[in-house]
Parts: C-alpha cells; sequence; structure tokens
C-alpha cells in the first residue's frame, strides 16, 4: 500500500516561532512510519522554507537555520499550481558549465500544519495551501483568521451569543498621538483590573494586567510593539482558568476532558507555559489538573460552548478553547480560540475517555484534512457562461456592451 506524503510544515515569521518548532518536534516523534512518509518543511523567521531529517533535531535549531546544508536540510519550494503538491528543490549543475537542475523531492498528498501566531495560524498560509489545492489539517482561511484577531474574535463571539467579558479597542496612532485621552476613554468603559493584550498574537506574548493608569500605559505600550490594534478587556479577580479541545470536522466532531491549568489566580504568561521546567515539551509539560473540578453542569456547559465555537468558525482538526469562570458568580466567560494549539493538545486527547494517543490523534487529522479537500471538490467551480462572446472591447461602452 502506498504511503502518504505528509508534509509537515513548522517555524514561520511569528513572534512564536520556537513554539511551534516544539509543537512539530513533538509531534514527529508519533507519526506512523508505516503509513507515512514524513517531509518536515521549517520556515525560519526569515521566509525561507526548508526541508530535510536533520529539522527533526531539536539541536539544529540553536543557531538560526539561514543556508542549505546538503544531507542536512535544503532550501526548497512548494509548487502554487492546483494539485501539483511538487515540494522542490533548485541543485547545482555538475562541471564548470552544469546548469542548475529542479528535483522534485515529493508531491505532497496532505499537510499537516503546526504554526502558531502570524504567517501561519491566521488564515495566510491556509490561502497558500488552498490555491496550491493541497489538503491541510488545520482550520480555514476565515476560521483562521477571526481565531487569530482577537477583537474580531470577540464580535463574533458576541454575537453569536457566547459569553465575552466587556471590552474596548485602541489603535497605536491613537495612542501615540494622545494617550491622555485614549487612556481617559479607557476608564470610562472598563473598571480596573483590565487585561492589554495584541489583537493578532498568542502564547501571552505582549500581553499584561494592569490595575491602575501607571499600569495601564505601560500595558498599553508593551502591547503597541507587537501590532497597531490593542485590545483592552475587563480582567476578573483570581478568576479559574480552564480549557477545552474539539475534534473533527463538519459533523464530525467531539469535546475532549476539560483541563484547570495552574495559574496561581492569574492569567499564564508565556514563561510559565514554555520555559518553566518544561524540558522542551512546551504546553504538555505545563502543571494542570485533569480533569477539572468544576462540577458535572459546568463541565457540560464547557463541552456544549467549545463545540459551538468549533461549529460557529466552521473549524477542522483540532483546537483549543480557553475559558475563564468569575468565582464570585460563578459565570462562564470565553477567553479566546486557538485554532493551532500549542502541542496540538494531545496531552488533553491522552486523558479523554476513550483516550485518544498522539498516532491516532495524527491519523484524525490526516482524515479531517482530506475529507475537507473532497467535500470542497463536491462545489462546482465550473459555470460556464457565453459571457465572453457577448462582450466587446471595441464598442464605446467597453466590457458591459
Amino acid at each position: 500500500m502506498k504511503k502518504t506524503q505528509l508534509g509537515l510544515i513548522f517555524g514561520g515569521r511569528s513572534c512564536e516561532h520556537e513554539v511551534s518548532v516544539i509543537s512539530a518536534l513533538q509531534l514527529s516523534r508519533f507519526v506512523d512510519l508505516n503509513k507515512y512518509d514524513l517531509y518536515p518543511i521549517y520556515i525560519n523567521k526569515s521566509g525561507e522554507w526548508f526541508w530535510g531529517d536533520g529539522l527533526l533535531e531539536l539541536n539544529n535549531f540553536r543557531e538560526p537555520i539561514m543556508f542549505s546544508k546538503p544531507g542536512i536540510y535544503e532550501r526548497v519550494t512548494l509548487d502554487i499550481t492546483s494539485r501539483s503538491g511538487a515540494l522542490t528543490v533548485m541543485q547545482n549543475g555538475k562541471g564548470l558549465f552544469g546548469k542548475p537542475k529542479l528535483k522534485i523531492i515529493t508531491k505532497l498528498d496532505c499537510a499537516l500544519v503546526v504554526m502558531h501566531g502570524l504567517h501561519g495560524e491566521d488564515g495566510s498560509l491556509q490561502g497558500f495551501l488552498e490555491l496550491a489545492d493541497i489538503p491541510y489539517s488545520s482550520t480555514g482561511v476565515v476560521g483562521s483568521a477571526a481565531g487569530m484577531d482577537k477583537i474580531i474574535m470577540k464580535h463574533v463571539f458576541r454575537g453569536a451569543g457566547i459569553p465575552v467579558l466587556e471590552d474596548t479597542s485602541i489603535l497605536r496612532s491613537d495612542f501615540r498621538e494622545n494617550r491622555k485621552s485614549v487612556v481617559y476613554e479607557i476608564e470610562k468603559v472598563l473598571p480596573y483590573p483590565v487585561f492589554v493584550k495584541p489583537a493578532n498574537l498568542g502564547s501571552s506574548i505582549g500581553i499584561s494586567k494592569a490595575r491602575n493608569r501607571e499600569e495601564l500605559i505601560s500595558a498599553i505600550e508593551l502591547a503597541c510593539e507587537y501590532d497597531r490594534r490593542i485590545l483592552i478587556e475587563r480582567g476578573l479577580n483570581e478568576p479559574v482558568e480552564v480549557n477545552c479541545s474539539v475534534m473533527g470536522f463538519d459533523n464530525d466532531i467531539r469535546a475532549s476532558v476539560i483541563e484547570m491549568p495552574s495559574t496561581g489566580g492569574d492569567m499564564l504568561g508565556f514563561f510559565e507555559k514554555y520555559l518553566r521546567d518544561s524540558g522542551g515539551e512546551g504546553m504538555a509539560s505545563l502543571s494542570r489538573i485533569i480533569p477539572a473540578p468544576i462540577g458535572a453542569e459546568l463541565t457540560k456547559k464547557v463541552k456544549e460552548l467549545s463545540m459551538k465555537v468549533f461549529r460557529l468558525l466552521d473549524c477542522k482538526g483540532v483546537v483549543r478553547i480557553d475559558w475563564m469562570i468569575d468565582q464570585v458568580t460563578g459565570k462562564l466567560f470565553i477567553t479566546e480560540i486557538n485554532t493551532i494549539p500549542g502541542s496540538l493538545s494531545f496531552y488533553l486527547w491522552n486523558k479523554t475517555e476513550p483516550p485518544i494517543r498522539y498516532p491516532k490523534l495524527i491519523d484524525n487529522l490526516v482524515l479531517y484534512a482530506i475529507k475537507a479537500h473532497e467535500e470542497k471538490h463536491e462545489n462546482n467551480y465550473a459555470y460556464h457562461s457565453d459571457l465572453f462572446s457577448k462582450m466587446s472591447l471595441t464598442g464605446s461602452k467597453g466590457s458591459k456592451a
């Protein structure tokens, strides 16, 4: 039986570049090589694409990958021609007058997208793969874009009746032009504490809690380093954070067991998520309680709302949806959706009943990617008209003739 030619795309021009590398290397350990030929495809911080078995070794990322190293990794290009799937490398010609030769490494059947943040999780890479007509594992263009942009995301959730915390948003240009006025407008609509977040960023990068005006100004200044649009959201005093993963496509979806990360009564920062005693394991190493001790009724509500969010953004593959519980009122609020979660939330599916081990999770990602691709090709893209025969470019009315 022919193996599936599986591309593993990771890295990227993102502040979450290193997180993506860790997640991808985790996944690579569990790929069933009896079913798949795995092709690691790494995008460096300059946007150059590389492939090679050496990209599955963490030590090779200690220094920036900028140049081809034959036998370890090489610069590659993915053919954007529809249904080609060709992963190609330009090889030097032999001899003094030898011409460079384009070599096809493989023709991908499917792409596992393990990207975090901009230029990978935000719909841009998904759009590229749509043009190339290659099945891919993550949520599509629209859901990815909405899930990346916290401001748009909250408008979508609010419109669909998903409970969200009160918020407002500002532009970096307005803040730099008249910070006093901007801060005044924020304080008019939101009480302290507040959380200040760049609109398009994950892994808690650039996010700060502000308890007063001085901290608010500092938090906005930090967020402005990462985005031109800033979300300011009402904070809760010592909330309980719970997360739920959802997997599937179309009507075939399921929710995982719910986790309660150890937040210490506050939001997890980048350090807590990825650096504290992680041993390179990323989100999988985070201290957490599974299942979250929140009672049967609230557990059911979190799972039902998480699946509603999944359907709302027409997600596919594996996502993680983060929630906060107000300990005073008991109310539940959505924090965000991660359309490509750190570690692909495999640690949640391992403990869901019945458990889904990582190799099976990978099988499911490929299955849903191919199913979505086949569904798309049931659409009619070949509507024919006689418009050209009726058009005239020489008349006074031009194309309207």
